[in-house]
């Protein structure tokens, strides 16, 4: 019997729709959430990115400041506008949209954003709150798959989690977020030996590595939540998942798609982060 399919649009719209009906209260209380998102050079993907999260911006009511930047900018003058932009007022949230050009140090980058403003969840203060299992800005993409995972009902308290990929912006947060949920956790990657029976064992199974088709259908447990959070682009342009869609919902109980999965999950969780960094900004007191 072929896997339910979990609608990521769906559970994105959804909370998209709840986002715009609380920024309209927001507003009538003169709060006012803006995101600034910061795009290095041209690269066509991440264009592409920074386009559909001004679109939901856009839709949501939330202020969108974009600045779009030349690969030939340097180091000193990006952080020159972190600072800027963590001085904003007008800015609840910065995202610096990545992989930034070569010759400009990510990390610094990412380092300079002010904790208040880090709605990605990217920054040393982030991901160390959710080490301490204490309140904070969670990373959209790991935070949307757990939203994904309770929209369908899926309790991974007493399961077994398996996430093959360790990327801290992806892999790490999300192995954490699972063991809040009280699921007893794997965490898989290059190196890891029988790749194929930890997956097996897996009740709710990740994928997050960045590469075609590496969850093939025979490493899915029969009944397995299969949870795609990669996006290739195959050589004739088709989007995919890292995971054998086609086979593997065969044998899952539930399977994200690639594209309409993880994707619209990400901005949907960008937007709910920039909400929250707003209200914090005006004293109010938030649940995080």
């Amino acid at each position: 019997m072929a896997a339910q399919l979990i609608d990521g649009k769906k559970v994105a719209a959804d909370i998209r729709a709840k986002l715009k009906i609380e920024i309209e209260e927001l507003k009538s209380k003169g709060i006012h959430p803006g995101l600034a998102v910061v795009l290095v050079g041209e690269n066509p993907a991440s264009q592409k990115y920074v386009a559909s999260k001004e679109k939901a911006c856009a839709e949501i009511g939330v202020a969108s400041f974009a600045h779009k930047i030349p690969a030939t900018t340097t180091q000193p003058e990006l952080i020159k506008l972190i600072d800027q932009l963590n001085n904003d007022t007008k800015v609840d949230g910065i995202l610096v949209q990545l992989p930034l050009p070569k010759g400009l140090d990510e990390k610094e980058v990412m380092n300079r954003i002010s904790p208040a403003k880090d709605v990605d969840g990217f920054g040393p203060e982030a991901l160390g709150k959710l080490v301490l299992d204490e309140p904070g800005f969670v990373a959209c993409t790991p935070h949307g798959a757990m939203k994904m995972i309770e929209a369908y009902g899926i309790d991974p308290k007493g399961k077994h989690a398996v996430i093959v990929g360790r990327s801290v912006i992806v892999g790490k947060p999300l192995a954490l977020l699972l063991l809040r949920k009280h699921a007893t956790v794997t965490i898989c990657h290059s190196r890891t030996p029988n790749l194929k029976e930890e997956c097996l064992r897996a009740d709710i199974l990740c994928a997050a590595v960045g590469k075609a088709k590496t969850i093939t259908g025979d490493m899915v447990k029969e009944g397995a939540a299969v949870i795609d959070i990669g996006i290739n682009v195959t050589p004739e342009g088709k989007i995919v998942g890292d995971v054998d869609f086609d086979a593997a919902k065969e044998r899952a109980g539930y399977i994200t798609p690639v594209p309409g999965g993880a994707g619209p999950m990400t901005i949907a969780m960008l937007m709910y982060n920039t909400v929250l960094a707003a209200k914090m900004a005006a004293g109010m007191k938030v649940d995080i």
